[in-house]
């Protein structure tokens, strides 16, 4: 089994793939689009994915506001996850991802990672991030049973 994590934004998808054992995230790339409601490609290319390594769930990330509103890029992230489970039948799930973006962008800039690398990065990372919480909210789960 291996769980994807999307990171949906206006004109990006960053995309990361768990291991088999559900215990670490990896990026894997960055869907980008021209028109933000052009999204026929994207998903193309995320069935492509999904088959590709085997995906049994989806996990995308559900950017609330800090104060746990659901706001229009929330909404939107709803939308996404709801026509990923009619087109691919599978489980998807919303995950918190709070401040994941500001984390990534503390990450590369830890490492020295200039802002042309950064642009090219950023999303893949906040989706690894994304399911890296994911996974360990799984996995803590399963300890406590």
């Amino acid at each position: 089994m291996r769980i994807m994590g999307l990171d949906y934004g206006a004109a990006t998808v960053g995309v990361a793939i768990s291991d088999a054992l559900l215990i670490t995230a990896q990026g894997i790339e960055t869907i980008r689009r021209e028109n933000e409601l052009q999204l026929r490609k994207t998903y193309r290319r995320i069935e492509e994915l999904i088959a590709e390594y085997e995906v049994d769930k989806i996990v995308v990330g559900f950017p609330k506001h800090l104060n746990n509103s659901v706001g229009d890029r929330a909404k939107m992230a709803q939308d996404f996850a709801d026509h990923l489970r009619q087109r691919t039948g599978l489980t998807v799930e919303l995950q918190d991802e709070r401040l994941t973006t500001v984390e990534a962008h503390r990450v590369l800039d830890a490492g020295g990672i200039g802002l042309d690398k950064k642009k090219e990065v950023i999303d893949k990372l906040a989706a690894v991030l994304i399911l890296q919480g994911y996974l360990d909210r799984l996995n803590f789960q399963k300890g406590q049973e």
